[in-house]
This record gives structure tokens, sequence and C-alpha cells, in this order.
């Protein structure tokens, strides 16, 4: 009867034990977030900007135009995650 007796306690003390020895407390939380890539504008002059005469409705009218850029984007960094510090759920 003994011998039954330990080996059930034996037998329950090896099977339960794993599932306590896995418990453990929360450290920190930290939250996964995107950093998008980075660019480099570049702007070239297509057209400077001026005024001209036109004749408009039986009218002289001066009208200034804008200058004209074309923008170039490069890439100077990729985008990555980063782990931030978060309060926990």
């Amino acid at each position: 009867m003994k011998k039954l007796l330990m080996g059930a306690a034996l037998a329950f003390t090896t099977v339960a034990a794993p599932a306590f020895a896995w418990e453990g407390q929360v450290v920190a939380c930290y939250d996964k977030i995107w950093m998008p890539a980075k660019y480099k504008t570049h702007k070239k002059l297509i057209m400077a900007a001026h005024t001209e005469w036109e004749y408009r409705n039986g009218q002289m009218i001066k009208v200034h135009y804008p200058a004209v850029y074309k923008e170039t984007e490069h890439q100077v960094a990729p985008g990555y995650y980063v782990a931030r510090k978060a309060a926990c759920k």
C-alpha cells in the first residue's frame, strides 16, 4: 500500500512540476512600431519664373507665370521596425 501511495505521489509531482516551472513575471512590454523609409528630394528647374503681356478680351494684361520644377526622390534609408516600450495589456 505504501508503494502504491508513494508511486502515485511521485507521478503527480512529475506531471504537475513542469506546469508550475514555466510561470514567471512580466518584466516589460514592447510594441512593434514601423518606421517609414527616408527619402532625399532633388529639384530640377524646368521653366524659370517670368511675366508676359497677353491680349485677352480686348485688353492688354500682364500675367506672371511661376517657376516650374521637377522633383525626383532617392531613397536614403529603407523602412524598419522598432521595439518601443509600452504599457502592458
